[in-house]
């Protein structure tokens, strides 16, 4: 009996199966990346409008007239807890990288030093909260850039 055409046959089929299961694996790793780029996308996305949200909100609590000084600093950490950073964050914290969660964490306290001088009676648009609102800026632009890196965008070349 000839072995050759059935050895043949096998090694082709060995051959076969091996590439398609190289194929297959670097498909999913693919997806996997793709699917991971996703999540941050929407998390990054989240926590900024979290940001964003939580400060406009406090910056109006804080231009709006009040009964008393507590009634102010009450509605303003209303507004913070109810924008939804804390969880925006805690989401953040478990999938960004070191850099991402860092910067995010630097906009995230910024943003709380501004909430709390709001609080303790600050008025809005005085010299008194202008370093606050340079610093929280700062903090802001640095986290998206960041976050953009990480996404694979580039920088928006804008101040």
């Amino acid at each position: 009996m000839d072995w050759m055409p059935l050895l043949s046959t096998l090694a082709g089929a060995a051959i076969g199966i091996a590439a398609t299961l190289f194929a297959d694996r670097n498909r999913w790793r693919r997806e996997e990346a793709r699917h991971n780029l996703e999540v941050r996308r929407e998390v990054y996305t989240a926590y900024v409008s979290a940001l964003k949200t939580a400060g406009e909100e406090i910056r109006a609590v804080a231009l709006g007239d009040h009964l008393s000084d507590a009634a102010r600093g009450t509605a303003v950490r209303e507004v913070f807890r109810a924008a939804g950073l804390y969880t925006a964050s805690e989401r953040l914290w478990l999938i960004g990288p070191p850099a991402v969660v860092a910067a995010a964490n630097e906009a995230f306290h910024s943003l709380r030093h501004l909430r709390d001088a709001y609080a303790a009676g600050t008025p809005v648009g005085t010299p008194t909260d202008a370093p606050l609102i340079a610093a929280r800026r700062t903090a802001m632009a640095r986290m998206r850039e960041l976050m953009r890196q990480d996404l694979g965008v580039g920088p928006l070349g804008i101040d």
